[in-house]
Order: structure tokens, then sequence, then C-alpha cells
């Protein structure tokens, strides 16, 4: 067997994973405190060996963008840095063969979702690269006791936080980075981005696209490195003014905790329980694919996955049987082969982690339909799988289980109040689904979703544009479009006597 399990790799991408990979800071590759080695989840074999780095060579980082934003960023035009973020989306269009392939042999990924994700980050630096020249202010009219004594002036300024800090997850590392980290520079701020150490090596070819594409040093820092170390930096920094962090519920919280001594902003993007709504009345031929592909995306490794799915008793069999069929004749295997529909989990942590679920959804009584094991083969592999005769109180039906595990849930009522409130009953409020072809009964539906992102007759239809976030424990702020770059913007009040 080949490292790649016989799929070939371009000489570039072979060339990139044999150099050094070192941390990035102050414009300078450096090396860090020690050394990490991550692993093709396919294979399970080394990948490649790269730099790690802690509270000190965050506390550099942070000092090096802070340098930048108070000096040669900070003083740029609003049209300079327009240019640069175009610069860059440029580049990474002409290496998105290099991102392509990184994400495949670092995340596991299909190469149909990994081609996706690369024009989907271009498309993303080219919105945010034009919106920097619409960031604007008002006028509004002056204090009441001003205005009284003559002509006086108000407006507001909208001005960049300051220094960013980034903390990346593993599940999609190029998309979760750029969809942080082209808003946060088109307001203006510096940044100091943590990759996962499951998945550092497209934010380091990130950082070489950077610096060719003229970004002034100290703009970018990158430091690999584990969260107990780097990333608790990032979060209990007092230099940096606003952590944004995509991952788990009970990360998150421990990030709100160490940003508290500066009260420093925190915007989170956390876990998800989403429920699918398979109305009685649903475009069957639409919804069995789409329904597993709300689970399969990314292995289920993915925040939006539809994980609890609703069918109507009406078309429940029906539903579960064409679940069935299309489970069992998904093509599972690395992600370079371009038949690959499903790849190999992050991890042997994180197989064993899904695993455990499936025990104890046995163990409860829930009925496995089909999958559950692993086949056959090197790697971190598990087939898809499916339950019904699951239950409310059921752990498969209240934790996110990342992986490609869904439960469903049987119900007979017509009572759309009824439907919501076995939907909204978890803690989670990220995403969700409604099948039906009566766009009344959706549009109804949708209304009583408690969730940040809800679509009717498709999942997860995220995009540039779309802001995206959730409620309740699924996290604080909102992603993409314009509220994306909201956050990343204070507003300053002026008034002037005149």
């Amino acid at each position: 067997m080949t490292p790649f399990d016989g799929n070939p790799i371009a000489p570039e991408i072979a060339a990139f994973l044999a150099q050094s990979h070192r941390l990035l800071i102050d414009g300078q590759w450096v090396e860090g405190s020690g050394s990490h080695v991550t692993s093709d989840p396919a294979t399970g074999l080394p990948l490649a060996t790269f730099a790690i780095g802690g509270a000190a060579e965050v506390d550099a980082a942070v000092k090096a963008a802070r340098r930048a934003f108070e000096g040669p960023w900070g003083r740029l035009t609003a049209a300079e840095r327009t240019r640069l973020l175009f610069r860059v989306a440029e580049l990474l269009d002409q290496r998105a063969a290099l991102f392509t392939e990184l994400d495949i042999v670092d995340n596991g990924m299909p190469r149909f979702i990994s081609e996706l994700t690369v024009a989907n980050c271009v498309e993303m630096t080219d919105y945010y690269a034009g919106a920097v020249m619409r960031i604007e202010g008002t006028t509004t009219p002056p204090p009441r006791h001003l205005a009284a004594l003559g002509e006086a002036l108000t407006y507001t300024l909208r001005e960049p936080v300051g220094v960013g800090g980034m903390i990346i997850p593993w599940n999609s590392p190029l998309a979760m980075a750029i969809l942080k980290l082209a808003p946060a520079l088109a307001a203006g701020c510096t940044l100091v981005v943590k990759p996962s150490e499951e998945t550092p090596l497209t934010a380091l070819a990130l950082g070489q696209v950077l610096l060719d594409a003229g970004l002034p040093p100290g703009v970018v820092n990158v430091v690999n490195g584990f969260g107990a170390d780097a990333g608790a930096a990032i979060a209990a920094h007092p230099g940096i003014d606003k952590v944004a962090f995509t991952g788990s519920t009970a990360t998150g919280r421990r990030i709100v905790e160490a940003a508290l001594g500066n009260l420093k902003k925190v915007s989170l993007e956390l876990g998800g329980k989403s429920p699918v709504v398979v109305m009685p009345d649903a475009d069957l031929a639409e919804a069995i694919p789409g329904v597993a592909m709300a689970t399969y995306f990314l292995q289920g490794q993915n925040c939006m996955a539809g994980t609890r799915i609703f069918a109507h008793a009406a078309i429940h069999d029906q539903l579960v049987e064409g679940l069935k069929a299309f489970s069992e004749a998904m093509v599972l295997g690395h992600g370079l082969n371009p038949a690959t529909q499903q790849g190999p989990l992050i991890s042997a942590t994180q197989l064993a982690r899904v695993k455990s679920h499936i025990e104890s959804a046995l163990a409860e009584g829930a009925t496995l339909v089909t999958g559950g094991q692993s086949p056959d083969r090197p790697g971190h592999f598990l087939q898809p799988t499916i339950f019904t005769d699951t239950r409310p109180n059921m752990r498969i039906q209240r934790e996110e289980i990342f992986g490609p595990v869904m439960a469903i849930e049987r119900f007979e009522t017509d009572d759309l109040d009824a439907i919501a409130t076995r939907a909204n009953d978890s803690i989670y409020g990220l995403s969700g689904s409604v099948w039906t072809r009566d766009l009344s009964t959706a549009h109804r539906l949708v209304r009583r979703i408690h969730s940040g992102h809800v679509s009717i007759n498709c999942h997860g239809a995220v995009g540039t544009n779309i802001p995206f976030g959730g409620t309740r424990q699924s996290g604080w702020g909102r992603e993409f479009g314009r509220e994306g770059l909201d956050a990343w913007l204070e507003t300053k009040a002026v008034t002037a006597k005149l």
C-alpha cells in the first residue's frame, strides 16, 4: 500500500508535505518549542511533522500583530487593503489544486467536498475584498443641548476591533480559517491564527499565500499548537481584543471564562444537533438523498449535521427504506479517489467516540437499520449508520455525535406546534430543515424552529452572503455576509460643536 492507499498526489503536494513546517510570526517562518506529527486519517500513516508553539510563541505573535495594527497595516488606505485581499483570492485560485489535496490528506474529506470548499474560499475572499470600500459610517442629529445652542455635527466611524485571535477546528480547516480571516482583514484587524493540531497544513499554506500577496509582516501570524497550550494562551492574552472560535460547546465555555481577564470580545460557533422534519407530503425522491447527506456530509463531522430525523408516520417506512439503500450504496474510501463519497473520521479517538454512541443507542433500545461497523481496511472508517425507534431521552438524540450516524424518530401529529416542540427539544439551535411540498406549512414550521439557520427542501444551504450562526448553546454571533464583517468592527460616535 502506498502512503495514500494507491492514489497519487501531485508533485507540488508531495514537495509541500516534505518541507519544514514552522510557525509564521512577524512575517518570518520560525521554529517552535516542540514538534508534532499529523497523519493521513484514511491510512493512519504519518503525513508531516510540524513545529508547535505555546504561550511564549503566542505572546510573540500578539506583539507582532499589535505592531502591524498600529503601524503599516493600520496606515493602509481602504483601496490598498482591497487590492491585497483580491490578490489573496487570486493566489488561492491559482493554488486550488494544492489546497484541495492538502485538505483531503490532512482531514480525510472526499475530493468533491474539498474542491467545493476551495472554490467557496476564493469566492468568500473576493466578497470581503469588495466589502472593504463599503465600510461606512452615518450622520445623525446631534444631542439636544448642542443642537439648541447652534450648529453641530454628529457622525459615526466604523473602525477595526484590533488584534484578533482565531482558533480553527479540524473538520473543514481551510474554510474555517477563511470565513474568519477574510472579514477580519477586510475590517482592518490583525490576527493570530491557531489551526487544529490535527489539520495544520492548509493554514500553513495559507500563511505563505498571505506573504506572497504582500501583506505586511505581523498582519497574520500562524501558531500551530495544542488547545491547552496555544489555544488557551490566545483566549487569555490581554493583548488580544477579540477571539473567534469554532468547536465544541464545552471548549467554548472555557474560552469565555479565559476571556474575562480583559473582557475581550468573543464570537463562538459551537455544537449542533439539527432537526430534519419530513412531512407526509414530502417529495421523497428529493428528500431521501437530501436527508442522507444532511447527516453524512463530511462524514457527519460538521456542526450543521442533521442527525435528528423526524419522519411522519405516513412516509416513515418508505423514507427509512430509501435511506437504507442510499447508505449501503455509498462508496467509502480515500478522498483522493474521485469515486469516494465518504471518507474516514479524523482520528482513532473520534472513531471510538462515535462508536460509543452506537453502543449506547443499542443498549437503550434503538433499532439498528444499517451500518455501525468499521470496514476491514486501514484508516478510521465507519459505515453510514441509521437507527430507528429512537426516543427523545436517548443519548443518541441528545448529544452531538460528529459522525455518520442518524437517529430517526416517528411522529403522527399534524399539529405544527407539537412538531416544533419535538424539533426544539435540544440545548442546541444551529441549523435544521423542513421537507414538504406545502410552502405554507414549510414557512409556518420554519418560524417555529429555534435555530439560526433553517432550510426548506434542502439542508445546510449556507453561502458567502448568508449570515450563519446559532442560538442557545450553539454559539454567539454570526459569520458570513455583512454580519461576518460587522463582528470585526467597532462603532465610534463623534460630535463636533461648530
